[in-house]
């Protein structure tokens, strides 16, 4: 379905979070980059970067506590507040309070370039979460956000089901937020959530690219089988399938050398039929039908360019082929159609 856009720039095609109501751009912007994810990043950069994705289409926003310290709801906040509320989706996360510190120096211990203002402190309680979704919607100053998701429970499950996710789930009966789910790297977890509990959708980061398809092994399945949602994170493995080249980066950490290679492969498959390999990674996670939106993280209005270039650039069945037929993709991935998503 495309949703038609009043507000200035091009309509992307958006889909409903399982039975939510609440609707995402299939190309959504992620904005941890525009927090100094890895490198600092200047305001009127971020700004941009944001005003690109507009223009682009893009209607799903998607940000953080822990992206920056802060720094990315505050930038992303007053980027979208000229824009009408009523015209893009919104999602945070809930699970780090963010605690004053004097302490000086910097976040780069946690991967982004800004004064360490705040040190996080994980809070998976009722009144953690409402805590920190108030702080949220005032880094923000918005007046609400549409989606919140628990953000990395890993070492927390317990209490992320027993206190957390009932906290959400009432703040929803409410009509305080719209819809509700958890975001983390893995999928086990994610998979328990779409399966014991109520929520919209799932943000699953890294798990479901071109290069590794752990999500299908259930999360995906599952989501499928109750008729949620998942929105894809982390589509070029944190830099891998955007660029294979030595010092590429694969989850946050420098890529393996076999990661490396399989990847140029893949970049060889597909450029030579014309298809950049950051094309064919961002149409791939749409072969399954539980994918609502990729997620792309941008630091700038050129990459954001890019990716929607990439987005609308057709995929021919041909790459799909050609990848299997050269061991590349396993035989029961599902690949998209060769249409733009």
């Amino acid at each position: 379905m495309t949703r038609p856009d009043a507000s200035g720039g091009a309509a992307l095609p958006s889909r409903t979070l399982g039975r939510s109501g609440v609707s995402v751009s299939a190309l959504g912007f992620g904005a941890a980059a525009v927090a100094g994810l890895y490198e600092e990043v200047g305001e009127q950069e971020a700004a941009a970067a944001v005003d690109a994705a507009w223009e682009a289409g893009v209607r799903y926003f998607d940000t953080a506590p822990h992206y920056g310290l802060g720094l990315s709801e505050r930038r992303l906040g007053e980027a979208l507040r000229t824009r009408p509320r009523d015209d893009f989706t919104l999602s945070t996360k809930v699970g780090r309070i963010l605690v004053p510190h004097e302490g000086g120096g910097d976040d780069l211990a946690q991967g982004f370039a800004v004064p360490a203002t705040h040190r996080r402190r994980w809070d998976f309680s009722a009144d953690g979460v409402r805590r920190s979704l108030e702080d949220s919607l005032t880094r923000l100053g918005l007046d609400r956000v549409d989606l919140v998701l628990l953000h990395d429970p890993d070492d927390h499950g317990e209490q992320a089901f027993r206190e957390a996710y009932p906290a959400l789930e009432e703040l929803r009966s409410q009509g305080v937020v719209r819809a509700i789910g958890a975001g983390m790297n893995q999928t086990r977890m994610l998979t328990r959530f779409l399966t014991d509990t109520d929520v919209d959708a799932v943000l699953c980061a890294g798990r479901y690219t071109l290069l590794e398809q752990g999500a299908l092994d259930g999360l995906l399945p599952s989501a499928a089988a109750v008729g949620k949602s998942v929105i894809v994170g982390g589509v070029f493995n944190s830099g891998l399938l955007a660029d294979p080249t030595p010092g590429a980066t694969y989850d946050y950490a420098a890529a393996p050398t076999d990661l490396l290679h399989r990847a140029v492969r893949m970049r060889d498959v597909t450029e030579t039929r014309s298809v950049p390999l950051r094309a064919a990674a961002l149409h791939f996670p749409f072969g399954h039908p539980a994918v609502a939106s990729v997620l792309v993280g941008a630091r700038s209005a050129a990459q954001v360019r890019d990716a929607a270039e990439q987005f609308h650039r057709p995929v021919p069945d041909a790459v799909w082929e050609a990848l299997r037929a050269r061991g590349l993709l396993p035989g029961e991935v599902p690949l998209p159609d060769g249409t733009v998503p």
